[in-house]
C-alpha cells in the first residue's frame, strides 16, 4: 500500500469566489491553485498553507445538496495512481471513477467508495 498522507478534503460550495475569499480572510488560508476542470464545467480552487493543499473548493458539480451534504470527499496522497488502481481492483472496491483523471495542473486521481458509502479519493501530484 502507497498511501503517503491525507491530501485534503473536497468541499462543494456554490460561488467559489466567495468561499476562497472565507478560506482566505477567515480561515487564514492561502489560494495555491485555481483552474477549469478538464470537464469544462467546474472550478477548482486550492488552498492550504505552506505550500500544503488542504482544502479544495468545487463549484458546479451539485448544488441541491443538503447543508450538512457539502463534503464531496476525503483525498489520500498516493505515489503510483496505476499501481493503486490495480490494488484497489483486486480488493473489488465499488468505483466511482476507476480510470485516472488529469487536471490541468498534472495532477491525477481515481475516486472510490468506502464502506457507508463516503467517496474517497486516491490523489497523485
Amino acid at each position: 500500500m502507497a498511501v503517503l498522507g491525507f491530501e485534503h478534503v473536497g468541499i462543494q460550495v456554490k460561488h467559489i469566489e466567495n468561499s476562497i475569499r472565507f478560506y482566505k480572510e477567515i480561515v487564514g488560508l492561502e489560494l495555491l491553485d485555481q483552474f477549469l476542470h478538464t470537464d469544462g464545467k467546474m472550478k477548482l480552487a486550492f488552498l492550504g498553507m505552506n505550500k500544503k493543499i488542504i482544502v479544495e473548493l468545487i463549484e458546479g458539480y451539485n448544488p441541491n445538496l443538503p447543508e450538512e451534504g457539502k463534503v464531496h470527499h476525503i483525498a489520500f496522497l498516493v505515489s503510483d495512481i496505476e499501481a493503486e488502481k490495480k490494488r484497489l481492483e483486486k480488493l473489488e472496491v465499488e468505483w466511482i471513477f476507476p480510470e485516472p483523471t488529469r487536471l490541468p495542473n498534472g495532477a491525477r486521481y481515481i475516486f472510490f467508495k468506502g464502506p457507508e458509502g463516503e467517496w474517497i479519493e486516491f490523489y497523485e501530484k
